[in-house]
Order: C-alpha cells, then sequence, then structure tokens
C-alpha cells in the first residue's frame, strides 16, 4: 500500500526554536503533554514497505532517521552498511529543504530529484560535492508531467511523482539582487505521489490557492499543505519578526483566503496541515484555534505521524 511517515511537522528552526522564547515554545520546552516539540517538516514515503522516498532532506534529518524503525539499516548479505533510502524529492532548495542532504553523504546510494532551479542551487554550491554525484545521481523533475521514481540504478520504487507549480517565493539566501515575490516558474513545487491507486499531494510551501491549484486538488485522497501561520501577521503580533506570512511565501491557515476556507469545498478525503511555525498556536493541543482546526475536519501533523491514503 502507498504509506506515508511524517518525519518532521515544523516550519524552519523546528519546535520549540532554539532561540525563541515564545509561549508554545516555553511549554515545549518545559515538556508540556499539550505542546509536543516537532523537527523540521519532511515526509518518507513507500509502496513496498522496504524502499522509501523522503520528500525534502531536512536539517533535522539525522534526529528524523534515528526517530523512524522503518528507515533503520539493516544488515544485508554480510554488508553492515544500508538504508532503506532510495531517494530525495525536493519542493524547492530553501535551507529547510536541502541541508540534510550533507546528512546523506556516507557513500550510500540514491538518486535525487529537483526541479531544474533547485538542482542548479545545489549544483552551484561546492559543499554539496560531498554527496558524491557518482553515487547521487541528480536528476531533473518535469512539470506537471507523471514520473516514475527510480534508486540510483534506475529500479522503479512503485511510486510515481507528479510535480506542479505553486505559488511561492524565492529561496532567502538568493533574494540579493531579485525580486522575492517574483519566482519563475518551478522554484517551489508541490508533489503528488501516487501507488497502488491512492495518491498524497505534499505542498509544504505555498502563497496562495489558486484555481488551478484548486483544480488539481479537487476530490484528493490526501493532502498535506502549508500550515506555516494561522495568520498572516502572526510573527509580527508575537513580535518574532518583521515579516508577513504572504511575504515569507506562505498562506494563512485562517481568514477568507486562508488554507480552511479555499480548501473546504474541494472534497478532499484527509486533510492535514504541516510546515508549522513555532509562533503558530495550533501547535497547542489546547488552544481556540487547534479545536477550530478540527471542527473544520483538519489534522495537524506530528512527527511520527503514519499516514495510508
Amino acid at each position: 500500500m502507498l504509506r506515508a511517515i511524517v518525519l518532521g511537522a515544523a516550519a524552519g528552526g523546528g519546535f520549540p526554536q532554539w532561540n525563541s522564547a515564545g509561549p508554545g515554545c516555553l511549554r515545549a520546552r518545559a515538556g508540556d503533554p499539550a505542546v509536543r516539540p516537532r523537527t523540521q517538516a519532511s515526509l518518507a514515503v513507500t509502496a513496498d514497505g522496504e524502499r522509501w522516498v523522503l520528500l525534502n532532506a531536512s536539517p533535522d534529518l539525522r534526529t528524523q532517521l534515528q526517530a523512524t524503525p522503518a528507515l533503520h539499516p539493516r544488515p544485508r548479505d554480510g554488508a553492515i552498511r544500508h538504508s532503506p533510502v532510495a531517494a530525495v524529492v525536493l519542493t524547492g532548495a530553501e535551507v529547510d529543504t536541502i541541508t540534510g542532504l550533507l546528512t546523506l553523504r556516507e557513500g550510500h546510494p540514491f538518486a535525487l530529484y529537483g526541479a531544474p532551479q533547485s538542482l542548479d542551487i545545489i549544483a552551484a554550491n561546492p559543499i554539496f560535492l560531498a554527496v558524491n554525484p557518482a553515487l547521487v545521481p541528480r536528476r531533473p523533475l518535469p512539470l506537471e508531467a507523471p514520473l516514475p521514481l527510480t534508486d540510483a540504478a534506475g529500479t522503479f520504487l512503485g511510486l510515481t511523482v507528479e510535480a506542479y507549480p505553486v505559488p511561492g517565493k524565492i529561496p532567502l539566501f538568493a533574494e540579493q539582487g531579485r525580486d522575492p515575490g517574483r519566482a519563475d516558474e518551478g522554484e517551489t513545487i508541490g508533489l503528488r505521489l501516487s501507488a497502488h491507486g491512492r495518491s498524497l499531494h505534499f505542498i509544504p510551501g505555498c502563497a496562495a490557492m489558486t484555481p488551478a491549484l484548486a483544480t488539481r486538488l479537487r476530490n484528493a485522497d490526501c493532502l498535506f499543505i502549508d500550515g506555516t501561520l494561522w495568520r498572516d501577521d502572526e510573527m509580527i503580533l508575537a513580535g518574532a519578526g518583521p515579516k508577513t506570512g504572504g511575504r515569507m511565501g506562505h498562506m494563512s491557515i485562517s481568514g477568507p483566503e486562508g488554507v480552511l476556507a479555499t480548501c473546504r469545498d474541494l472534497g478532499i478525503s484527509r486533510r492535514i496541515l504541516i510546515h508549522l511555525n513555532n509562533t503558530n498556536p495550533v501547535l497547542l493541543d489546547d488552544s481556540p484555534e487547534r479545536a477550530a482546526v478540527h471542527a473544520a475536519g483538519w489534522e495537524v501533523a506530528e512527527d511520527g505521524m503514519e499516514v495510508t491514503p
């Protein structure tokens, strides 16, 4: 069956964020059972339970691999080196999505898929040569065309991916000299993974719901979508930074143009919020915002959560 494990559910910086003394972070750090910590957003997906595809490689990847028994190495034919990780698929080239690739530098072959813009950023930074291209082939993702996923040797993994553009922004470190609000098509993408007649969508960053995206998501089996902020000015009100969600390339959960409202009538069977910022009140089990999300038929992703669409 198609199976997914949430490796991390938080936005950049994780939850609690290392330099945040916000109320949610204080509660999480104190061990409050109603406020569970989360690492930075990533999914692991499989069609056979043996070979796994990572959707993004977060800075927390080593911790996530250790916490997920399905991704632990198993001795094979007397060799001690092994990993079930067969491929990584990127939704962009932010620090939060590519840094974990450096965790996978110990000579394990896997395939790396990304939009050409993301692969160009990796190619331009020589530190990523530590992930030996001779063992880790870099394969461009076409947009709006199904692509069978294969491992480094070209063996089909039982999963098909379709990448599609979503409204977003260029990576923060690439903003110099560019308008951050004018991302080229493909710099932020969503993914549809399918196997055995079932599918899931993974969209951890999305600036707005467009008619084309709404049409694509209609009647989907499962959707993981950007839940970074509850409201657009959340970080400003919390004293956590000067940027709105829109400036960061994230639509809000609430409001007439937010995730809850724009997905309400799309007939999606299972709806899950992921990429949750440390200021977001839906991270608190006992908050009114969490109650509102549940009342609307949504789930809030947490590390270790397993989903079978």
